[in-house]
């Protein structure tokens, strides 16, 4: 099972469909896009010293039991996680959120619902990454070297664990397509502070 199956697995996507006011197969769907994404932002963040040091602070500070075991809805800080987001894709969450969407066939799975579930799914990743990390406890400042790696296993080796996602995202967002989505999205935050 891949590091993203598990994370899906152990999502509380009933509650979550409840909380956006939709059926739980749309739910499931849109996660299964939002997740990747977020991934695939943050491994974006890993290629230059400063931006990977950045990121271990970020994970430092969402080193907590969220993602470990049953994770429970009520324990999520969506105020938080919009932050989370709008880190990892800035003015472009719009049209990530559209490309994600278009990637489900299912019409319930709008730009909409994925805009509203990647607060919700920001720190759960950020937590689920610290634990994959760690292992539970450590130290996440030794660079990207580790942090790019756990990024690139969770991700199935690399940006083409996207599949068509990449080019889709490429179109929307300005990048190459040869690289898969980690490039494209790297091109967008590359230079983010």
């Amino acid at each position: 099972m891949s590091d993203v199956d598990e994370l899906l697995s152990r999502l509380p996507i009933g509650d979550i469909a409840n909380q956006l006011g939709t059926d739980e197969a749309s739910a499931r769907a849109a996660a299964a896009q939002a997740i990747p994404a977020l991934l695939t932002g943050l491994q974006a963040q890993t290629q230059d010293e400063n931006s990977a040091q950045r990121l271990a602070s970020a994970l430092e500070q969402h080193d907590n039991d969220l993602a470990q075991g049953t994770i429970d809805l009520g324990d999520v800080d969506t105020d938080d996680g919009s932050k989370i987001v709008a880190n990892i894709f800035g003015n472009q969450t719009d049209q990530v959120a559209g490309a994600l969407s278009e990637q489900v066939p299912a019409a319930s799975v709008d730009q909409g619902l994925i805009k509203k579930m990647l607060p919700i799914l920001a720190p759960i990743v950020l937590s689920f990454l610290v634990r994959k990390i760690t292992g539970g406890a450590g130290n996440t400042t030794n660079g990207g070297g580790d942090l790019g790696s756990v990024l690139g296993g969770a991700l199935g080796g690399g940006g083409g664990a996207a599949g068509g996602l990449g080019s889709v995202l490429g179109g929307i967002l300005g990048g190459g397509s040869a690289g898969g989505l980690g490039d494209l999205l790297g091109s967008i935050l590359g230079g983010r502070k």
